[in-house]
C-alpha cells in the first residue's frame, strides 16, 4: 500500500500519457472525448442563449435596466450549472462509446508500470472486447442514473448544499468509472471493485475530486479522460493488484 494521496495519482497521468509506447493508445480517447465535447459545448452554449432570451422576454420592455441586470446575473449561474452537470454525463457517455480502447489504454499502462512488455496489440485489439466492455458500461450506467436521479433533484432544490452534494457525487462516480478499467481487465466484479474502492474511500475520493475539478476547466478537460485513465491505472497497481496475486 502507498502513502501516495489519490491526488497525486490524477497527476502523474500527465505524465503517464506522454509515455513513448503509451502516446497511440492515448489518442483514441482524446480524440473522442475533443470530438463529443466540442459537439455539445455547442449544442448547449447555444441552448443556454435561447433559454436566457426566453426568460429576459417576460421582463417588460420599460425595465431594461432590469433586464440586464437579470441576464448578466443568468449567464454565469447557467454557466456553473452546465459545467457541474455536464462533466459527468457527458464525460459517461464518452467513455462508454470509447470503453474497449479506453480498458486497452489502461491495461498497457499496467504493463508499462509494471516493467512488462507492452505487446505488439494495435488498437484494433479493443473490438474483440466490445461486448463485454459494453455489458460492464451498461452496469456502471445502471448503478449511476437513480443515484445521479436523486442528487439532480437536490441540486435544483437546495442552493449550494445541493451544487455541493452533486459535486461529491461527482467524485465518487469519477472514480469509480476510472479505476473501474484496470480492474474490469482483470475480471474483477463491477460490485467487488466497489467495494474495494470504499476500502480505499479517502484515497479514490480524492483522485475523483480532481478529475471533476479538471473536468470543469475548458480546453484542459479535453485530455481528463486520458490522464484519468492514467492515473486511475497507477492506483490500481499501488493499491490493488494483491487482488490478482
Amino acid at each position: 500500500m502507498s502513502d501516495r494521496s489519490g491526488a497525486s495519482y490524477f497527476f502523474e497521468g500527465f505524465s503517464l500519457i506522454k509515455t513513448k509506447g503509451l502516446k497511440r493508445f492515448v489518442f483514441v480517447p482524446l480524440f473522442i472525448n475533443l470530438l463529443l465535447f466540442s459537439l455539445a459545448f455547442y449544442f448547449l452554449w447555444s441552448q443556454l442563449e435561447l433559454a436566457i432570451n426566453y426568460v429576459i422576454n417576460f421582463i417588460p420592455d420599460f425595465l431594461g435596466w432590469l433586464k440586464a441586470a437579470i441576464y448578466y446575473l443568468l449567464w454565469p449561474i447557467a454557466v456553473i450549472t452546465v459545467l457541474l452537470i455536464f462533466g459527468l454525463i457527458f464525460g459517461t457517455l464518452a467513455n462508454w462509446i470509447a470503453a474497449p480502447f479506453n480498458g486497452l489504454l489502461s491495461e498497457k499502462v499496467e504493463r508499462y508500470l509494471t516493467g512488462q512488455d507492452m505487446g505488439n496489440e494495435g488498437l484494433l485489439s479493443a473490438i474483440k472486447d466490445v461486448p463485454r466492455t459494453l455489458d460492464r458500461e451498461l452496469s456502471k450506467v445502471l448503478y449511476f442514473i437513480p443515484r445521479a436521479a436523486g442528487f439532480l433533484i437536490l441540486f435544483f432544490l437546495l442552493p449550494i448544499i445541493g451544487q455541493i452534494l452533486w459535486f461529491l457525487f461527482t467524485a465518487w462516480m469519477m472514480a469509480i468509472q476510472y479505476c473501474d478499467y484496470p480492474f474490469d481487465n482483470h475480471k474483477i466484479a463491477f460490485k467487488q471493485m466497489r467495494d474495494d474502492l470504499n476500502q480505499r474511500k479517502g484515497k479514490c475520493f480524492s483522485f475523483g475530486i480532481m478529475v471533476s475539478i479538471f473536468s470543469l476547466i475548458p480546453i484542459v478537460n479535453f485530455l481528463v479522460v486520458p490522464v484519468a485513465i492514467c492515473g486511475a491505472t497507477s492506483l490500481w497497481v499501488d493499491e490493488f493488484t494483491e487482488k490478482i496475486l
